[in-house]
């Protein structure tokens, strides 16, 4: 028998805390096991083992997932009906594995091996919430100097001082570390190049806990090395895993727009264009909107000053034809680079850190804290 075979214990049981949600395997076929054992390793879920139907409701109930050996789908006739069930088999087996599948309740049939890679996906959707995805927001400099990464930080540092799970991504490769803007660069942790090879699916959780802690903000960032080519499978990896967790992801964009850049792009809720209030900046970030625009669903400008005559936010967001997400307060310390001192949007009193947090409650739905 293996380990929390037997067991009714369900999430939770027993220790007090909060444990993560555990899918359950009900089979006796070792085989079949240990192929479900692991692909919930590669999901990150440690599962619970059965033979039968727990006899404890809740152990039947309560798990995210329910995956159902063929071998064990006449013991789990009768079970309570309940979304999430699925009946495992091989492919060659009985055709009848269908019928057996309307009688389990089960609201599909997985064949192995074949189906494995749409196994791990479902189950590390349970296990991680399954569908309540990250607020992704990207924000972009109109020109070099915009100051996208500065806004990129202080919104990060907002979400998190207002509760939020919050995961920073820096994008661009030639930006000098957005660990090291927030005063992480000697976190531990994770970076970049550490994820380069990544394909396929990563674990949430297990990415969330191997990042650098900074402020309360999980920051994947790049190191003091060379610079290191990161591939678009990567980079649509590391951004899926992160938005599965919930709560807010906050991207950094680079101006030139690679292949991994393109897969950022795509998975934005939402982006920022920061324009600078100089006609020069007007035109320059006329051009990104043209790149970037077809692939984010919802690109909007956020407009700082100071202005050049004849200029203000209204003018500069008609002009590139976007919506007007704000106006940034003109803290020109805020945007200084080098300088030293706290991060951006580190004092919850400044004028940028009100910004963030006033974006923040604009746009995102209110809930308890992911």
């Amino acid at each position: 028998m293996r380990p929390g075979a037997g067991s009714d214990s369900g999430p939770g049981a027993g220790d007090g805390g909060v444990r993560p949600a555990r899918p359950l395997i009900v089979t006796e076929d070792l085989a079949l096991l240990d192929d479900l054992l692991r692909l919930c390793a590669a999901a990150g879920a440690e599962p619970e083992v059965h033979h039968t139907v727990p006899e404890r409701r809740a152990g039947w109930t309560d798990p995210p997932l329910v995956l159902v050996g063929d071998d064990a789908a006449a013991r789990c006739r009768g079970a309570t009906r309940r979304p999430g069930v699925l009946l495992v088999g091989r492919e060659g087996d009985d055709p009848a594995v269908w019928r057996r599948a309307v009688e389990t309740g089960a609201e599909d049939v997985l064949l192995m091996p074949e189906a494995e890679g749409r196994l791990v996906d479902l189950i590390a959707d349970g296990v991680e919430g399954g569908g309540r995805q990250a607020l992704t927001v990207g924000v972009i400099g109109g020109r070099g100097g915009a100051g996208a990464s500065t806004l990129a930080c202080a919104l990060a540092l907002a979400a998190a001082r207002a509760g939020r799970r919050t995961l920073l991504v820096d994008a661009d490769p030639l930006g000098g570390g957005l660990d090291v803007l927030l005063g992480g660069e000697r976190a531990e942790g994770r970076r970049w190049p550490d994820f380069a090879a990544s394909k396929g699916r990563v674990a949430g959780g297990a990415l969330e806990e191997s990042l650098p802690l900074v402020r309360g903000v999980r920051v994947l960032s790049w190191d003091r090395g060379d610079p290191v080519l990161v591939p678009p499978e990567a980079m649509r990896s590391m951004l899926a895993a992160a938005r599965r967790r919930g709560g807010v992801v906050v991207v950094d964009l680079p101006r030139r727009i690679d292949d991994a850049g393109t897969e950022a792009l795509a998975q934005l809720d939402l982006g920022l264009l920061l324009v600078p209030g100089e006609l020069r900046a007007v035109t320059a970030a006329h051009r990104v909107a043209a790149v970037v625009g077809p692939v984010i669903r919802d690109l909007r400008a956020v407009v700082r000053g100071p202005y050049e005559p004849g200029l203000d936010e209204r003018w500069i967001a008609d002009a590139l034809r976007l919506p007007l997400a704000g106006e940034l307060p003109e803290e020109a310390r805020a945007f200084a680079t080098g300088e030293g001192g706290p991060p951006p949007g580190a004092d919850a009193r400044g004028g940028l850190a009100r910004f963030c947090g006033a974006f923040w409650q604009r746009v995102l739905v209110p809930e308890s804290a992911a």
